[in-house]
């Protein structure tokens, strides 16, 4: 398995070769919760905080969840240098977008639920969970609840080299806020982006070939076969 540095320096070479695209899709993102975020105070101004103010604000809130998945398979790409496109982040909301949402809250009632028993069990289940996301990204197949077992087994052993991994982005995220996100738009986000999607590729394989998790489970069989599908 490679190193975090050896990680990094791979995601720096790879955020090259796709570098306008990387920072578009950041950008589009930010644009996109700042959108959500004008239409809760336009529609709060408007009608007050009643009925339709919170259903504006769900229905935003839980689309930005599934785009942030469409975002990590994009990022994915980019690392295994294969062609990303920003349009995916919007387009991917009619792909399996309730699957997505479902896995996205099942994360994040866990995680409340373990940090009721205070902060370190929390920080723990966070890096167990760490990768369900991209699991639900990567492979179409997996279900929102098997996504999230399959990631505490891909972290197995591993959940102090992805609070390091965490921990490593703390100094580049004061500089974005030195730098009013600037400097996260053209180069931290999809540095980080870019990274984890090598960390999530190299602890995966690092599973399957330890036989922690199948190719089965994760449906890699039947992805290759719609591959080939929809190349022919």
């Amino acid at each position: 398995m490679k190193s975090r540095k050896e990680i990094k320096a791979l995601a720096k070479v790879a955020l090259s070769e796709q570098r306008s695209t990387a920072i578009l899709l950041v950008l589009v993102y930010i644009l996109a919760t700042i959108a959500s975020v004008a239409l809760d105070f336009l529609v709060s101004t408007m009608f007050g905080q009643g009925v339709l103010y919170w259903v504006v604000f769900t229905v935003g809130l839980l689309i930005l969840y599934v785009i942030v998945i469409n975002l990590l398979g994009e990022f994915f790409k980019i690392y295994r240098r294969e062609n990303a496109t920003v349009g995916r982040l919007f387009t991917g909301l009619k792909v399996n977008f309730m699957r997505k949402l479902g896995g996205t809250l099942w994360v994040w009632l866990w995680l409340i639920l373990w940090s009721l028993l205070f902060i370190i069990p929390g920080i723990v289940k966070a890096c167990a969970y760490f990768f369900t996301l991209n699991i639900l990204a990567v492979h179409p197949n997996v279900t929102a609840r098997q996504a999230l077992r399959i990631s505490m087994r891909i972290t197995q052993g591993h959940k102090k080299d992805i609070f390091v991994f965490i921990l490593s982005w703390f100094g580049w995220g004061l500089l974005s806020i030195l730098t009013l996100g600037v400097l996260y738009i053209v180069y931290v986000g999809p540095y980080f982006y870019t990274a984890d999607g090598g960390l999530f590729l190299e602890l995966r394989d690092k599973a399957l070939a330890e036989g922690r998790i199948t190719r089965e489970e994760l449906g890699m069989e039947e992805d290759r076969k719609q591959q080939y599908e929809q190349q022919s």
